[in-house]
């Protein structure tokens, strides 16, 4: 991975995020204007990424063998990201309900808006593939042990799971479904894709940037060293733990490069409306959110270059 391209990257993606908390400052994000910037990012300009990674990459036996591995690899980290949060949370004098709050914050990325678009600048067609087949696995994880994790009861619900169901997901199914079958789309529309796909990156960034004031102007209560556990645990801890298990296991190096971009990701931006949906403690989610996102700035290009040391 070029170190160089890593840090301009987020040079571009900070400087983005700045304008787009410039704008929110004077323009505060209405609920109606939230949702039309979402819906063009999620079901827009995500699946022309992911149908664009699809269409030019060949899709042979090895690279099936790598989207199927790195799916697994997804759901196991995850899984295992949130049992290491677990295990810090159970180190501070905490309610049961807030250390499981803490645990879902320490595992869980923004693989999808961030990730996705950087794994793309970073790595190409094929790098925003398998970065899509990651964020599925976070998916998978969200819908299932972290919401069976919210709720008291502890039930697992197909109806949440039905949420897995999302037009990126239909994308990366329809995409590798034509790829095997041999069909490839028209010119043009390979451009269309190609063409939309540059959305992401920018409206994901400024929508990110956007929301800054508005949860900086409620003023939030909550104490530093409650969020100094998850976003310790999800910027250094987990990604330096990943960084080891893949060089432990001698993981392909694409599988590798991606999986530690993806880990290394900021809190999830669904944290804060899940939390408030299973009645957890939603500013503290919004909070930890804001906070890593900032951070992430910064520890993104560290870890990976930290990384680096253990995947040579």
């Amino acid at each position: 991975m070029e170190f160089q391209t890593l840090t301009q990257s987020i040079l571009i993606m900070a400087v983005i995020i700045g304008i787009g908390s410039l704008i929110g400052y004077r323009q505060p994000l209405t609920a109606d204007s939230r949702q039309l910037v979402i819906t063009i990012i999620v079901n827009v300009a995500m699946p022309c990424i992911i149908l664009d990674g699809i269409f030019q990459t060949p899709i042979d036996s090895n690279t099936l063998t790598q989207i199927f591995s790195i799916f697994i690899i997804s759901i196991l980290l995850n899984c295992l990201g949130i049992l290491i949060g677990w295990m810090g949370a159970r180190t501070l004098p905490l309610p049961s309900k807030k250390r499981r709050e803490i645990a879902i914050l320490s595992a869980l990325g923004n693989t999808g808006f961030i990730g996705l678009p950087l794994c793309a600048a970073l790595f190409g067609p094929k790098g925003a593939l398998l970065a899509a087949i990651f964020d599925a696995g976070v998916d998978v994880v969200l819908w299932t042990v972290a919401v069976m994790m919210l709720q008291e009861k502890g039930a697992f619900s197909l109806k949440g799971l039905k949420t897995i169901i999302n037009i990126p997901m239909i994308a990366i199914i329809l995409g590798l479904g034509s790829a095997l079958i041999g069909f490839a789309p028209p010119e043009p529309v390979k451009q269309l894709f190609g063409t939309l796909s540059k959305l992401a990156s920018p409206l994901a960034m400024m929508y990110i940037g956007m929301l800054l004031p508005m949860f900086l102007r409620n003023k939030p209560q909550v104490s530093f060293p409650l969020l100094s556990m998850p976003i310790a645990m999800k910027l250094f801890v987990f990604p330096l733990l990943t960084a080891f298990l893949l060089s432990a296991f001698a993981i392909d190096k694409d599988i590798s490069s991606v999986t530690l971009i993806q880990v290394a990701m900021p809190t999830l931006t669904l944290a804060s409306i899940l939390f408030g949906r299973y009645k957890a403690d939603e500013e503290m989610g919004a909070m930890t959110t804001v906070f890593s996102t900032l951070l992430a700035l910064l520890t993104i290009p560290a870890v990976v270059f930290m990384g680096s040391w253990f995947l040579h």
